[in-house]
């Protein structure tokens, strides 16, 4: 009892309303009775009899209770508990220091270093940009991943999210992208965010892996969240990922790309925590209110006028039951500018990145590519590439039906192509890192499969130029 008596004692010293005991601990969830003024998403502090100290976050509140979920570590936490109500949401402090470090989904930290010290401390709920002060994209990313780059380029300060299913390898392709990704020219001024969200201990210590043999830590900051940690901390670990891109962004000048996997996680936790405070569900039972949340996420990133820096989205999500019209694509679908979908018939055949080229799209690619950019040619070759494809694809399918033999000399023509396409074009090594010019000079290579007459899209003068029958590719 002294020590309950001496620990109120100093906890009075700081700002905040102290109680003591809760009434219930469920899971996860401690239920306060008695509580007054407590504000949803306000930061709890909760003294243990076992003498730890931890953290929570108000979930729900009403007259005279709150419901807090706890963060991290719950083992040995009882009734009989001091919990102090502080007054404010949870803040992180910013500094850049946090480039080449690892933290959990509380922010901290998980690689052996000690925590960032800074006087700066910002709330992690942040503010989607004001449409008024968003500059319109315009500058390429180079992924180094020819099937993005070529077909569906990432400009600067787009939301571009990989639509993915279970088993397939987006997590490569993350760790991939987090590794290659660059502005061309501006290496000194690029950073990666990475959040990790809701991953197995395997996927996480792959990630971790990756980015430290690599070197691709040093320019980046990882915030992994594990699957058996809080659900609150799913929703908190995009959050703390943009509050420091902001910070990287618009404070130090840097292009950050963020890349988040996965998506489907944080809804998951997102309809976990609805169900939690009673509310009345919506489509599956996710909360009505999931499209305005993502939102608030995803309209983080862009460019803000006046500004160097910028922010880039790559957000990956698994689609349930590789349904597209689940609410989680579907809603992500409207709220972002484009979507690449990877195939489980083309992994299943060893293509790497089993992107399916037919369905996705980059809306912005236009305005980040060209002359001076990437080069003359890329949107003719793109254009041209997307029509061949198609026309391999309906040849392969009808060849399933009457055979090959009973395929035209031309739709022949167009089947080889579509082999070629993806076994030298988006084939690659998952370490391979492509220059655009070497993608789009393998687009040529590929594209020499079919007669020049068939060329329709791409201007004569840049078949002239760059069409390997006459020294180009």
């Amino acid at each position: 009892m002294d020590e309950w008596i001496f620990r109120r004692d100093i906890l009075r010293c700081f700002h905040g309303k102290l109680y003591r005991g809760a009434r219930e601990i469920k899971g996860s969830l401690m239920f306060v009775d008695g509580v007054e003024d407590a504000a949803y998403d306000e930061v709890v502090q909760i003294y243990g009899s076992d003498g730890k100290e931890r953290t929570g976050r108000v979930l729900e509140t009403k007259i005279g209770e709150a419901i807090v979920q706890i963060l991290g570590e719950r083992a040995g936490l009882e009734t009989d508990v001091l919990i102090k109500f502080t007054g404010s949401t949870f803040r992180i402090p910013i500094s850049e220091d946090v480039l080449g470090r690892i933290f959990n989904g509380r922010f901290e930290p998980i690689d052996g270093l000690p925590p960032i010290i800074s006087y700066e401390k910002r709330e992690i709920t942040g503010a989607p940009i004001n449409p008024v002060a968003r500059e319109y994209p315009h500058d390429f990313i180079q992924t180094g991943i020819s099937v993005i780059d070529g077909m569906f380029s990432l400009v600067r300060g787009q939301k571009l999210p990989i639509f993915s299913v279970s088993g397939l390898p987006h997590n490569m392709v993350a760790a991939q992208l987090a590794r290659q990704a660059t502005v061309r020219g501006e290496e000194e001024g690029f950073a990666v965010v990475f959040a990790g969200i809701g991953l197995r201990n395997t996927e996480a210590d792959f990630f971790i892996e990756q980015f430290r043999e690599t070197g691709a830590i040093e320019r980046m900051v990882a915030i992994l969240n594990l699957a058996d940690d809080p659900a609150v901390e799913r929703i908190m670990t995009p959050r703390i990922a943009l509050t420091i891109a902001e910070y990287l962004a618009f404070d130090l000048e840097m292009h950050v790309l963020v890349i988040m996997s996965d998506m489907t996680n944080y809804c998951e936790a997102l309809r976990e925590i609805s169900t939690a405070r009673g509310e009345i569900p919506g489509r599956l039972g996710y909360p009505g209110y999931m499209y305005s949340d993502l939102a608030t996420i995803y309209e983080r990133a862009g460019i803000i006028k006046g500004k160097k820096g910028s922010i880039t989205l790559f957000p990956i999500l698994t689609m349930p039951g590789g349904d597209l019209r689940h609410p989680i694509p579907d809603l992500t679908g409207y709220i972002t500018e484009g979507q690449i979908f990877l195939s489980q018939e083309l992994s299943v055949r060893g293509i790497y990145p089993p992107v399916n080229v037919l369905p996705s799209l980059s809306r912005l690619m236009k305005a980040g590519i060209g002359e001076g950019k990437t080069r003359e040619d890329h949107r003719y070759v793109a254009d041209q590439l997307y029509d061949a494809y198609s026309r391999g694809v309906r040849a392969r399918d009808l060849a399933r039906i009457i055979g090959e033999v009973g395929l035209s000399e031309r739709m022949k023509r167009f089947l080889k192509f579509a082999e070629e396409f993806e076994s030298n074009f988006v084939n690659q090594d998952p370490y391979e890192n492509r220059p655009i010019e070497e993608t789009l000079n393998r687009a040529w290579r590929v594209l020499s499969v079919l007669p020049e007459e068939e060329l329709v899209r791409i201007p004569r003068k840049m078949i002239e130029k760059y069409h390997p029958n006459y020294g180009g590719g």
